[in-house]
């Protein structure tokens, strides 16, 4: 797994640290309750029924998922934003690679394969590395339109927080920040066919 090199993955990371500890205070009551009635040999009769009980049991699932809710929405419209693009890239997913084009420039179009097994180096990741890297600027935000041209493919790059479905006739577009420079993998996150 890499490290963070967004802005986005970073805020994906909090909401993921903020879900789990709300679930894990929420088990920890549960186990506790369960415990202490298990235990108990007398039960009240207030904590079986009760006008206040139910009341509670109403009002405290609604205000966790408002604790959950809010930080989630604003991620979603975070993910969602495109301010003025310094560069936008074109992908389309085949199987079994990708091609590129970049038209803010000169424009140039190549294909990227997965390297194969038995040409990979020793210090790779397996099934990640390609033949033709991608190449993008730090610090500067930039839109991704994805396509397909045969089949369903997902372009996606975890470090950056993004996944994104490519579908044939349909033009679907993303945005992101690199904030660190390195090299980052992706690869395509749907079964569309053997070395994809």
């Amino acid at each position: 797994l890499q490290d963070s090199a967004s802005p986005v993955m970073e805020q994906l990371i909090f909401f993921h640290d903020h879900a789990l500890m709300i679930m894990l205070m929420i088990l920890t009551a549960v186990f506790y309750t369960m415990i202490s009635i298990i235990q108990n040999k007398q039960t009240s009769r207030f904590i079986l029924e009760g006008q206040m009980i139910e009341t509670i049991w109403t009002i405290a699932p609604a205000i966790i998922l408002v604790f959950i809710a809010i930080p989630s929405l604003r991620l979603l419209y975070l993910m969602d934003e495109i301010h003025n693009p310094v560069m936008t890239l074109k992908t389309v997913g085949h199987q079994w690679y990708w091609s590129y084009e970049y038209s803010d420039f000169t424009k140039l179009e190549f294909d990227s394969y997965m390297v194969q097994q038995e040409d990979q180096l020793i210090n790779t990741f397996r099934l990640l590395d390609t033949d033709n890297r991608v190449v993008l600027p730090m610090n500067s935000p930039i839109r991704m339109i994805v396509t397909a041209a045969d089949v369903l493919h997902s372009w996606t790059v975890p470090s950056l927080g993004v996944k994104t479905d490519a579908t044939p006739g349909r033009l679907n577009q993303v945005s992101f920040t690199i904030n660190r420079p390195g090299l980052l993998y992706g690869q395509c996150s749907e079964i569309c066919g053997a070395n994809h």
